[in-house]
């Protein structure tokens, strides 16, 4: 049977429990986990064949990495919804719902997934979204349950009621209640009454639907979104748009199950027997690799010794495990994380000290993406910093100057074009300049390769927000 939806994929979040392969300028929906594809990439293809409508909601820090990545695995999104600011998942969904409604596909229904999940079973899942489409046709708000394999505190549950069915017997059950996170001995509860799934965050509605239950039952909401909805001229976009940052600072921040799914007449839950994980830890992230006959697991290079039940992940340096039992290592240029088996949720306290310390390593690779091509820092000190520019064909920095800091720029292969004060300079290989703090100054690629500089900065201060942008293409304040 061809289905026929959109597909909506909630791209947000910092993925703080992954750190530091996560952050919050590179989180965990760019990592590759089940296959070489993103996370993203994976959810973009999970149904491919049917060729949805797509729409991405993300934030204004990753919109064109969401973009670029999906280009990777020749995917593309009909359009992408950018966020100024983070309110929760309700504002994302309903203004994807608008956008939907907006190209003629209100009663179509529309599958929310968000972009950081692992589904290896593509056929369960098709199954599980059909019934879902079948239920949202109905008039039913849907929502995908997980049977519990065990007792888990990590997530929300679902208490499920009567059977429900479509015309064309679609098989689900009543939703009665949304449970919160619970504590242990409740989880083991409600695993033994066999009537509470897994809440897997997942949801199929139509845009009509969702948009009139809004109205009901989270009024003040929905008016906030379409407040914001209008002052942002969606009509006028082509492929992505920025949502107005004025009024959407007035929208409250909330979750789809608190504002909508908790309090909604018509809530039905399809049994997802797929498999699927949220990958939230590095403990759950050591389940997707193979294991030794050690119960040792590795991404990346990696020699084990006399050590049993670790997991290793890396990417370029080989990592060697001598005399280890039950650790989790993670690897990356600039950081080093070493954890006990079972305690990687509090990774995330890694990250509330950076920073509180306003430590850039919480937000920041040392390879750092932008819509023009990447930066990598190779070295720093207290008061200098020393840069690889990467500035792909076409692309070009903003016009900006620095308050805080000098600049030597150094072209190491392709063509550049500089302004640099009241200058236009044409560099090549081997050619350089000095830009003084207080000048403003541009690099453009010229060439059809990519653009390759060194950059010393030396200064009293020499932190990103050190930037002031007179113009940029890519719509950057």
């Amino acid at each position: 049977m061809k289905l026929n939806f959109s597909m909506v994929i909630i791209c947000g979040g910092a993925g703080s429990r992954l750190w530091p392969v996560s952050r919050e300028n590179r989180p965990k929906v760019f990592m590759p986990v089940a296959s070489q594809q993103s996370l993203l990439s994976e959810t973009a293809n999970r149904i491919e064949s049917y060729n949805p409508w797509l729409c991405v909601v993300t934030s204004e820090s990753l919109g064109f990495q969401v973009q670029a990545d999906l280009k990777s695995s020749e995917q593309e999104a009909q359009l992408t919804i950018i966020e100024p600011l983070r309110r929760n998942t309700a504002p994302a969904v309903l203004f994807a719902a608008l956008a939907a409604k907006n190209a003629g596909r209100g009663d179509i229904p529309m599958l929310v997934l968000p972009a950081d999940h692992v589904i290896h079973d593509k056929v369960g899942f098709e199954m599980a979204v059909a019934k879902a489409v079948d239920f949202a046709m109905a008039g039913n708000l849907v929502t995908f349950g997980i049977p519990p394999t065990h007792a888990e505190t990590g997530y929300g549950y679902l208490k499920l009621g009567n059977p429900a069915h479509t015309p064309s017997n679609a098989e689900g059950r009543i939703v009665e209640q949304f449970v919160e996170k619970p504590a242990m001995a409740l989880a083991e509860q409600y695993v033994a009454a066999g009537n509470f799934h897994w809440n897997s965050g997942m949801f199929c509605f139509t845009p009509n639907t969702l948009l009139k239950v809004a109205s009901d039952i989270a009024s003040s909401l929905a008016k906030q979104v379409e407040t914001c909805w209008a002052a942002s001229k969606p009509a006028d976009a082509v492929d992505s748009f920025t949502l107005d940052k004025a009024t959407m600072a007035a929208i409250e921040d909330i979750s789809l199950d608190y504002a909508i799914m908790e309090k909604a007449p018509n809530v039905v839950s399809v049994n997802a027997s797929f498999d699927w994980d949220d990958v939230g830890s590095w403990d759950a992230m050591a389940k997707h690799f193979p294991e030794d006959e050690n119960g040792n697991a590795a991404q990346g290079k990696a020699i084990f010794v006399d050590s049993k039940n670790n997991f290793v992940f890396g990417r370029e340096r080989l990592i060697a495990a001598i005399g280890l039992d039950n650790l989790i290592i993670v690897d990356t240029p600039d950081a080093l994380l070493v954890s006990a088996k079972g305690n990687s949720q509090s990774v995330k306290k890694v990250v509330d000290a950076l920073n509180k310390d306003k430590d850039e390593r919480a937000t920041y690779h040392s390879t750092v993406h932008r819509p023009w091509g990447t930066y990598t820092v190779i070295e720093e000190g207290p008061d200098y910093k020393i840069k690889r520019i990467v500035v792909n064909p076409g692309g070009k920095l903003s016009l900006q100057m620095h308050h805080h800091r000098n600049e030597h720029w150094v072209v190491i292969t392709g063509k550049a074009e500089i302004v640099n004060g009241d200058k236009v300079l044409h560099l090549n290989s081997n050619e350089s300049t000095y830009i003084p703090k207080e000048t403003q100054h541009r690099l453009t690629n010229l060439g059809d390769t990519p653009l390759v500089i060194i950059e010393a900065q030396v200064g009293d201060y020499l932190g990103e927000d050190d930037i002031v942008r007179f113009e940029d293409q890519y719509g950057r304040a």
